[in-house]
């Protein structure tokens, strides 16, 4: 699984792609595919500390865009990925640079392991969550129509700034972002600014279990 978003991370263009693991059976493998490797702290509390670490090893500078992929989205569009690095180019304010798109059901808005996102008419993000928001308070058919409209799945993929993430890493995880197990909630709590923007093809959900990890080979593979 980690080949194919290795590839997919390749294709979209950038400068460099590095696999960030505490793995070594990953390392061992991905090298001898000719991917770089960086070996990492296995006492990272979120993947975005885990980025600040390969920033420090390899002594980016602080004005680099550095775009993460996750392991577990191997089906995610190329051209989502080039989305992100230029959303955060295009708003140089923004700390973070993100995606959503629509619910594909209204069982999602109930569903914790389906990540919510509620953002400023501007584009900014305004919260994330695993509970269902934005609430719906009056339980009418107009009022139903109108969450469905507004309620966004985020989509975990993130283009950073390398300042950023080390002034993140230097941060104790907040409140929320322990509470929520979300830990964009940090920079949030931080007063940074997050850009949310729809996503430009549809993404596939990412490989949570087997059956998943079965239902995207199937996709990958034919």
């Amino acid at each position: 699984m980690i080949w194919w978003v290795w590839r997919q991370a390749c294709a979209a263009g950038a400068e460099s792609v590095v696999i960030a693991t505490d793995d070594t059976r990953i390392a061992e493998v991905m090298t001898a595919q000719g991917a770089d490797v960086a070996m990492t702290s296995t006492d990272h509390a979120s993947g975005t500390d885990r980025l600040a670490e390969v920033v420090r090893q390899r002594g980016w500078a602080e004005d680099s865009i550095v775009v993460n992929v996750q392991g577990d989205e191997p089906l995610m569009p190329i051209a989502n990925i080039k989305q992100v690095a230029l959303e955060l180019i295009e708003h140089p304010e923004a700390s973070i640079a993100t995606l959503s798109e629509l619910l594909a059901s209204a069982e999602q808005l109930d569903d914790p392991s389906v990540v919510k996102v509620v953002a400023s008419m501007s584009g900014n993000a305004l919260y994330f969550s695993r509970a269902a928001i934005p609430f719906q308070r009056d339980q009418t058919e107009k009022s139903s129509s109108l969450l469905l409209a507004a309620a966004r799945r985020h989509i975990g993929l993130y283009a950073y700034r390398a300042a950023f993430l080390q002034a993140f890493a230097a941060w104790p995880p907040s409140v929320m972002e322990t509470l929520e197990s979300l830990e964009q909630l940090r920079a949030l709590d931080q007063g940074h600014i997050i850009r949310v923007c729809e996503a430009s093809e549809p993404v596939p959900a990412g490989v949570d279990t087997p059956e998943d990890l079965e239902r995207a080979r199937g996709l990958l593979v034919g």
